[in-house]
C-alpha cells in the first residue's frame, strides 16, 4: 500500500445542502419530482427562502463528490487521506463550508469567487423520497486555472485516484479531462459516476469524451436505464447496460472498466470483465429509515475507501453497503463520529 495522504482526490461542485422535510404540496408547487435531481431554474429560487424558514431545516457542507470525499475521509480515519476541489463564494455559507470540510479531515483547496455566493442544495424530504435542486451560484464558477496552480496540481500529482460525480460535467469538462488524461497516462486509477438522468440526456457529449478514461463508472438504475436510451440500446435490463458500458471503448488498456450500479433496496450490479454479480446490500427496517438524501453519494464514499486500500470489489461493495446504511439512518448526508466497520 502506496502513502495514504492525498491518495484520494475529488473535483466537483461544492453545495451547502439546505435539507427539509416538505410536503406533496410543495413539490407540486414549484414542479418537482420525487426521488430527482436537476438545476434550478428562475422559478425555484423562492423556495430556497422557504426552506430555510422551516423549523426543521438543517444545513449540511455538501455536493456529490464532496459528499462521497467526506463519507471517504470517515470511513478512512487518516487526516488529509482526501483533498478536494471545487468553487465556492467569499460568504458565511464559503466559511461554513471550509470548517466543516476541514473538521472533517478533508484536504479541500477551494477557488474562490467573489462575485457570487456559495451554491446551495436544496433536498426537499418527502417520506423516503428526497427531490434535490442545486443552485450551482459560485461553484459554476470552478476555473481550469485554479486546478493549474502548482499547488493544486501537486495534488493531482499526489493522488492514486480520482473521483468526480458527471454534475461537474455542467461546470469543467475541460479540467475533467486534464486530470483523466493525467491519471491514463501515469496509470491511476480514474472513476465517474452518471449523476442524474438529464447528465445522460443533456450533457451527453462532454460524458462521452470523459467515459474512455473512466475505470470505475458508478450511477443508479434509473440513471443506467436514461444512459441506455440515449444509447438507442433498447434495453431496460440493468444488467446488460452495466455490461454494455463496461464493454464501451477505453483509453487505457492497463485495466478494465467496472461498472457499479445501485438499485436502492435491491442488489448492487457490477459488471466486470464480460461478468455480471449480484451483492445484497443490508436490509434496513422501514422505521429506521431517516432519509436517503446522500445514500449513493455516501455507497461511493465507502467503496472508494476500501478501492485506496487495495481491497476485493467485494470488500468495496461491502463498505459502500455499510456507509450508505449508516447515512440513510442520519438526517442528511451525516454520520457519526467514528465508523464501526470491520
Amino acid at each position: 500500500m502506496t502513502s495514504i495522504e492525498g491518495v484520494l482526490l475529488g473535483m466537483g461542485n461544492p453545495l451547502l445542502d439546505i435539507s427539509a422535510v416538505v410536503d406533496d404540496a410543495f413539490l407540486a408547487k414549484y414542479d418537482l419530482k420525487p426521488n430527482n435531481a436537476i438545476l434550478a431554474e428562475e422559478n425555484h429560487i423562492p423556495m430556497y427562502e422557504e426552506l430555510a424558514s422551516k423549523d426543521n431545516v438543517v444545513y449540511i457542507a455538501g455536493g456529490a463528490t464532496q459528499n462521497s470525499i467526506r463519507v471517504a475521509q470517515w470511513m478512512l480515519q487518516i487526516p488529509r487521506a482526501t483533498s478536494y476541489m471545487g468553487c465556492i463564494g467569499k460568504c458565511r455559507f464559503g466559511e461554513e463550508m471550509t470548517k466543516s470540510s476541514k473538521l472533517a479531515g478533508v484536504n479541500v483547496q477551494y477557488d474562490v469567487d467573489d462575485k457570487l455566493p456559495t451554491g446551495t442544495c436544496a433536498v426537499c424530504v418527502v417520506g423516503d423520497d428526497r427531490s434535490l435542486v442545486a443552485n450551482l451560484s459560485a461553484a459554476n464558477c470552478y476555473k481550469t486555472e485554479h486546478l493549474k496552480k502548482p499547488e493544486n496540481w501537486a495534488l493531482v500529482e499526489k493522488a492514486k485516484f480520482i473521483y468526480i460525480a458527471g454534475f461537474f460535467l455542467t461546470v469543467s469538462p475541460e479540467s475533467i479531462l486534464l486530470v483523466a488524461e493525467h491519471a491514463a497516462a501515469n496509470n491511476k486509477v480514474f472513476v465517474m459516476n452518471l449523476s442524474a438522468p438529464f447528465i445522460c440526456e443533456f450533457f451527453k457529449d462532454p460524458l462521452e469524451k470523459v467515459l474512455p478514461y473512466a475505470d470505475f463508472l458508478f450511477g443508479n438504475e434509473t440513471e443506467a436505464v436514461t444512459f441506455s436510451k440515449v444509447k438507442g440500446w433498447e434495453t431496460e435490463n440493468i444488467e446488460e447496460i452495466a455490461l454494455k458500458i463496461s464493454q464501451m471503448p477505453k483509453a487505457s488498456a492497463s485495466r478494465k472498466r467496472i461498472v457499479v450500479i445501485t438499485q436502492g433496496a435491491d442488489p448492487v450490479i457490477i459488471a466486470e470483465d464480460g461478468n455480471v454479480k449480484q451483492y445484497p446490500v443490508i436490509p434496513l427496517p422501514k422505521e429506521k429509515l431517516v432519509d436517503t438524501n446522500g445514500a449513493g453519494d455516501a455507497f461511493v464514499g465507502g467503496f472508494l475507501s476500501q478501492l485506496v486500500e487495495e481491497k476485493s470489489i467485494a470488500e468495496c461493495v461491502r463498505a459502500g453497503s455499510y456507509a450508505a446504511n449508516v447515512i440513510i439512518q442520519q438526517s442528511g448526508c451525516t454520520y457519526p463520529p467514528k465508523p464501526d466497520f470491520q
